[in-house]
């Protein structure tokens, strides 16, 4: 494969999947929009979970940058919204890719609205509603007629993970309880594939990486793991996928 592709996600029900497509090799990585609780519970009676947060994000192939993202987290009203784009480019493939998701959230992680817009070769975009479990999706490819399709969750709580948005973690460290800490699960929503999924998120205790100490968070699904580095505040810092060789560094 000689052309360009992105950083991108493939989550299959219990399993979530990014692949990143440089030139020929196709290499795995976990990327995933603001995620809320769902069996492990959302914060109790409502309670706002999120803070203002705003930052870049670079991304970095076998030690190599190969892209960056700018993100912020603000509140309106009483509830949250959290915009972010990322701009990649692969040395030695075209054309670059540019991906922009904004999520708006309820106090307690649940989302109301979700857009997000892909630019490489072609525009693509999507509009997502949430009301009473369902997502209701319009899908408007280049070329093509808009698509509709709702997809039905056993809850309102759903959390939404997409494509190449990195600063959709700094939403899942927040959302996790780190008051009962253990293991907790989030069902999931890939806008990009138009697939839900779960993925399982669990405490590690205090790490080091080049020095700096982090409170550690893994996150795991059938066949891959990301490591998230956070601050004492539990803000995103860090994140790693190990077997891909692949970083996210907060600048």
């Amino acid at each position: 494969m000689l052309e360009m592709r992105s950083v991108e996600v493939r989550m299959k029900k219990s399993s979530a999947r990014i692949c990143l497509l440089p030139a020929i090799a196709m290499i795995l990585v976990c990327t995933m929009s603001a995620l809320t609780r769902a069996n492990s519970g959302a914060a109790g009676g409502g309670a706002p979970v999120f803070s203002p947060d705003k930052g870049k994000l670079v991304i970095q192939l076998n030690g190599e940058t190969i892209g960056s993202e700018q993100f912020e987290l603000t509140q309106t009203g009483n509830n949250w919204v959290a915009k972010g784009t990322t701009e990649l480019k692969v040395p030695g493939t075209t054309p670059a890719t540019s991906v922009s998701g904004t999520l708006m959230l309820q106090p307690d992680g649940a989302p109301i609205s979700y857009e997000w817009t892909s630019r490489a070769d072609k525009t693509n975009g999507a509009h997502v509603v949430f009301s009473n479990g369902v997502a209701k999706i319009t899908l408007q490819m280049q070329g093509a007629r808009p698509f509709e399709q709702d997809l039905s969750f056993n809850a309102p709580v759903i959390a939404i993970l997409d494509n190449n948005l990195y600063h959709q973690y700094a939403l899942l460290a927040k959302l996790y309880d780190w008051s009962k800490r253990g293991t907790q699960t989030f069902p999931v929503l890939i806008p990009q594939d138009l697939t839900p999924g779960t993925i399982s998120v669990e405490a590690t205790g205090s790490t080091k990486v080049d020095g700096k100490s982090y409170e550690g968070l893994r996150v795991t699904t059938a066949d891959l793991e990301v490591l998230l580095m956070l601050d004492s505040n539990h803000r995103l810092m860090r994140l790693e996928v190990p077997s891909a060789k692949v970083s996210v560094v907060r600048q």
